[in-house]
């Protein structure tokens, strides 16, 4: 039984790394969910990632956001680190949204009809707006839950992370999205990869 870490800046991060790790063949338990809001935590910790990941796969997911390079931001988070060879250190581009965003088939059924869902959203500027926009047009339940006006700007409703993180669980397809989203796809090959060797060194 593989044993695998998840650490993440927020609820919508660790339901969508919950589901990269439920495609997983290889038996497997996860021994921690470790989450607080914002990528500050997850950095600021990187040492104990790396040590954790000596004994277990160490799944860390965290957000591009307005950075410049995915290589650039690994690099200066693992610096410092010994290496670490079962750490799985993932960067959505350029929020876990795009990720989201990336399974049409599944938005589709939350956001319904309405609105252009974007064919290459890792290169959308700020996924997080895009879904909001989007949320605009969707049935009046959905739309409460993920969309508010404050002022004129679109800001996340207060029941943006529970519906969604349903809705990652129950419908949310992490082999449809990485066929738009080659942050995701690099993700999920390196996390199986990185699992299979685990489990045939152990």
């Amino acid at each position: 039984m593989t044993p695998i870490a998840i650490a993440t800046e927020d609820e919508l991060s660790e339901a969508v790394a919950l589901r990269l790790v439920a495609e997983i063949h290889v038996p497997h338990e996860i021994t921690h969910l470790l989450r607080k809001n914002g990528f500050g935590y997850l950095r600021s910790r990187m040492g104990n990632w790396c040590q954790m990941a000596q004994h277990r796969v160490m799944l860390v997911v965290t957000d591009l956001d307005q950075g410049h390079c995915v290589v650039e931001l690994c690099q200066q988070w693992q610096a410092d680190q010994p290496m670490a060879p079962h750490l799985v250190l993932r960067v959505a581009v350029r929020e876990v949204e795009s990720w989201v965003l990336a399974d049409h088939l599944a938005m589709r059924e939350l956001i319904g009809p309405r609105g252009v869902l974007p064919p290459k959203p890792d290169e959308l500027p700020d996924p997080k707006l895009a879904l909001l926009h989007l949320a605009k047009g969707a049935p009046r339940a959905v739309r409460n839950d993920l969309f508010r006006d404050v002022g004129g700007q679109p800001r996340q409703g207060l029941g943006y992370n529970a519906r969604l993180v349903e809705w990652v669980r129950t419908r949310w397809n992490p082999e449809l999205a990485a066929q738009r989203s080659p942050s995701l796809a690099r993700a999920r090959k390196r996390l199986q990869k990185t699992v299979r060797d685990f489990s045939q060194g152990y």
